[in-house]
């Protein structure tokens, strides 16, 4: 039953893909066409997940198939609270193919079938559920940075089509993708904290120390736009930075197995 939800949840991702693409020819079709697709494969996919945990003991995505089965379905959440706002859909360019290859990884892996849970313990579930949400905040403010930078450019070039793609003011986007790299700081700083309960003396390895550079990029971007005005163009490319090494930290994660 739960393999047979991946393959209306991937589709429908991948049609949402493919239609955002095409929306940048300022076509409203498409973006009707996408948001439709992301909200049939979000409605899969959420099956999905209900009925591994309902099958399982305890948490089922303690694998690192697992991890990134739940990982892909908080990235598309994340990006519905604003993409269906029409003036934010063109955010899924960015959102659904990412979410859509880590639905086929999960898919690889084992991670979308029923399976026994690890039995780990609560302290590691909140820390793997806390870690994965701010992964996918920070994956979600990477795709507004990346929307700013496009609309920037283009606005340089004076570009006409822009206007047919009614993007929202860029403005806007700096203030959205700084407030959701909050988001994502506070979740991972809550699962460090977690994480930290279950450390032994001197148990220190290479995923908690980029898990902490991590921390520190992002919390060094917001205190510097706050302090000193880093917005724009470089507010951006910090957080684009900051989602490059959120996918040196996935590999790393002690949750993996």
């Amino acid at each position: 039953m739960a393999e047979l939800l991946v393959w209306p949840a991937l589709l429908a991702y991948g049609e949402a893909a493919f239609a955002y693409a095409g929306g940048l020819r300022g076509a409203g079709r498409y973006g009707r066409l996408g948001i439709w697709g992301v909200r049939i494969g979000w409605l899969a996919q959420t099956a999905l997940l209900a009925v591994q945990a309902t099958s399982s003991d305890g948490f089922p995505w303690g694998t690192w198939a697992g991890a990134l089965n739940l990982l892909c379905w908080l990235v598309v959440t994340g990006y519905l609270a604003w993409g269906s706002n029409p003036r934010y859909r063109l955010l899924g360019i960015g959102v659904m193919p990412v979410a859509a290859a880590l639905l086929v990884l999960a898919w690889m892996g084992g991670g979308t079938g029923v399976h026994n849970a690890n039995g780990a313990g609560w302290a590691l579930d909140v820390h793997v559920g806390l870690m994965l949400a701010a992964f996918a905040s920070f994956t979600v403010a990477a795709a507004v940075a990346l929307l700013y930078l496009f609309q920037e450019r283009r606005l340089k070039r004076r570009d006409a089509r822009l206007l047919r793609l009614r993007l929202p003011p860029l403005e806007a986007l700096d203030r959205l993708a700084a407030r959701v790299a909050l988001v994502g700081l506070a979740l991972l700083s809550a699962g460090i904290v977690v994480g930290l309960t279950r450390l032994e003396a001197g148990e220190i390895d290479v995923a908690m120390t980029v898990t902490v550079v991590l921390w520190a990029l992002y919390a060094a971007a917001l205190v510097l736009r706050r302090e000193i005005g880093l917005q724009g163009r470089r507010l951006a490319w910090s957080l684009v930075a900051g989602f490059t090494l959120v996918g040196v930290v996935l590999p790393l994660t002690h949750f993996a197995s």
